[in-house]
C-alpha cells in the first residue's frame, strides 16, 4: 500500500514513515501544500495523510483542490487529516473540504495504521466492519462480534476481544507494552499487570491443547499473532 505523507514537522513525518515502513507501506513525503498537491495529482497512492497547517496553503485547500479535480490521480484515495485544530467546527470543515477521516494530534501510532487500513479497505468497496479478521482457522467478526477457532466458539470478555482484534490487525507483527496498551485502554492504562493477564486469558481462550499456537510471546519485544 502507497501512503503519502504531508506534513511539515519533519519529525512528525518521520515519525510515522518509521512506524509504517517495515510493516509493509510504501511512504512519499510531502511538505508544503504545493508540494503535496504536485505529487498527489501526478501518483497514485492508496491513501493520503494531510496536515492542515502547512505552508504555500493549507490542508482544507489542499482537499478542496483534489476533490475538484476529476483528473487528478488522488482524486479517489481516501484521505486521513491529521492535526491539532480539534474543535467540531474544525472537524466539520475537514469533512466538507473532502476529508475521509479526521484524527487530532497528539495520536498513536497504532490507532493510525488501523484507521489506513480501514480506509484502503473501504476505498477497494471492503467495508471494515463486513470483513472478518483471520489467522488460520480462527476468525473474528467485527459485526457479530463473534469469535470462532475452527468449530468451538469461543467467549472473550471485551477487553479480551479488542486485545484480539488489535494483535490480529498488526498481521504478524511484534507488538510491545507501548504499542498495545495505548490502544486498548487510551490515555489511562492501568497499573501492573493488567495486560498480562488479558495476554494469559486470550491465550488460553485461543490456543487450546492440541490446536497449534497461535499467540506468541517475544521475549524482550511484546506479543504478536502468527501461525
Amino acid at each position: 500500500m502507497r501512503v503519502l505523507i504531508i506534513e511539515d514537522h519533519s519529525d512528525i513525518a518521520a515519525n510515522i514513515g518509521d512506524f509504517l515502513e517495515p510493516r509493509g507501506w510504501e511512504v512519499d513525503f510531502a511538505d508544503s501544500g504545493p508540494r503535496g498537491l504536485g505529487l498527489a495529482t501526478q501518483q497514485r497512492f492508496d491513501v493520503l495523510i494531510l496536515d492542515l497547517n502547512l505552508p504555500g496553503f493549507d490542508g482544507l485547500e489542499l482537499a478542496d483542490r483534489l476533490r475538484a479535480d476529476e483528473n487528478a490521480a488522488s482524486q479517489i484515495a481516501p484521505i486521513l487529516m491529521l492535526t491539532a485544530r480539534d474543535t467540531l467546527d474544525d472537524k466539520l470543515r475537514g469533512f466538507q473540504a473532502g476529508g475521509d477521516d479526521y484524527m487530532v494530534k497528539p495520536f498513536v501510532l497504532l490507532e493510525l495504521e488501523a484507521r489506513l487500513q480501514a480506509l484502503t479497505r473501504r476505498s477497494s468497496g471492503l467495508a471494515d466492519d463486513r470483513v472478518p479478521l483471520r489467522l488460520a482457522d480462527l476468525t473474528l467478526d467485527l459485526r457479530t462480534l463473534e469469535v470462532r477457532r475452527g468449530s468451538r466458539d469461543i467467549a472473550l470478555k471485551p477487553k479480551a476481544r479488542k486485545l484480539l482484534e488489535i494483535l490480529l490487525r498488526a498481521q504478524g507483527a511484534v507488538l510491545s507494552r507501548a504499542d498495545i496498551e495505548p490502544a486498548l485502554w487510551g490515555d489511562a492504562p492501568p497499573d501492573g499487570e493488567a495486560l498480562r493477564v488479558h495476554i494469559h486469558e486470550l491465550r488460553h481462550a485461543v490456543d487450546q491443547p492440541g490446536e497449534v499456537p497461535l499467540l506468541h510471546t517475544v521475549r524482550g519485544a511484546g506479543y504478536r499473532m502468527s501461525a
